[in-house]
């Protein structure tokens, strides 16, 4: 399946004016310089949860075949800041469980993020503390898929049934190059039967670059070495199809940032 073109082709805001306007709001409150990783502690003030729930079918589960009665469901959500999104997506997706039952039933979520501040704040307004759980975890590091094959051990699964990147592939690719940005789509793929992917297209590299030297902060290490550029989605698509065992499900079309939220399944 070929990606489709997206709003940007057709004269809508350009991705770049609208990274570069994250990185205006939270230079106010933030030094972004102290975000290289994309931790900002104000994130979903400027890129609230429905910009990327609205896309998201709430029956999404149910479409995949992803009945968590008796066996659980579980999720799993990459980067996942101060778990906003997390949350919302959680309760996005078992709207039906919620409002029926008034519990999420036998669905698990783990959300993790390099930034331990972060996670302490999503540890504190985790409303299903029986079901979702967040940990401090970089994904970088090769100790972590110990770590996530672990908790998985624990229903008795290799995989888990959902995966979310949500905007977190750039920082990867800017902080540990190429291999890192490939080793990542790798290793989801292998941890995921279903793997929901938000890439952020190369305009929004150069908008996060440009804003470090603006501050006279030293640039990213890798950035002007790196050999992956161009159509993002379609380098990350292409690496999944060819190498990964992956295949394109769906895509849901693009947020208010334009960027694609695509949907992949395991072949």
């Amino acid at each position: 399946m070929a990606l489709p073109s997206g709003p940007a082709a057709e004269g809508s805001v350009c991705e770049e004016s609208v990274c570069e306007g994250v990185y205006k709001g939270v230079c106010e409150v933030e030094d972004p310089g102290a975000a290289p990783f994309g931790n900002f502690i104000n994130y979903y003030s400027f890129n609230p949860p429905e910009n990327r729930l609205e896309l998201i079918p709430a029956s999404l589960l149910q479409q995949l075949g992803l009945n968590p009665d008796p066996d659980p469901v579980l999720l799993l959500d990459v980067g996942c800041n101060s778990g906003d999104l997390s949350i919302a997506l959680y309760k996005h997706l078992l709207q039906d469980h919620l409002s029926d039952r008034g519990s999420p039933g036998n669905v698990h979520l783990l959300g993790f993020d390099l930034d331990q501040d972060l996670i302490s704040r999503a540890q504190d307004s985790n409303p299903f503390p029986q079901n979702i759980r967040f940990i401090p975890l970089d994904i970088t590091q090769q100790e972590s898929h110990a770590e996530l094959r672990a908790y998985l051990q624990k229903f008795g699964r290799r995989r888990f049934h959902l995966c979310s990147c949500f905007a977190v592939t750039m920082w990867v690719h800017l902080n540990h190059g190429d291999a890192a940005f490939l080793a990542l789509l790798s290793g989801l793929a292998s941890l995921s039967e279903y793997l929901l992917l938000e890439v952020q297209p190369w305009k929004c590299y150069r908008s996060a670059a440009r804003r470090l030297r603006k501050l006279g902060r030293s640039d990213f290490e890798h950035f002007k070495t790196l050999q992956i550029r161009g159509d993002m989605a379609t380098h990350a698509k292409d690496h999944l199809e060819q190498r990964c065992s992956m295949q394109l499900a769906q895509s849901f079309g693009w947020t208010s940032w334009d960027r694609s939220v695509l949907l992949f399944r395991r072949r």
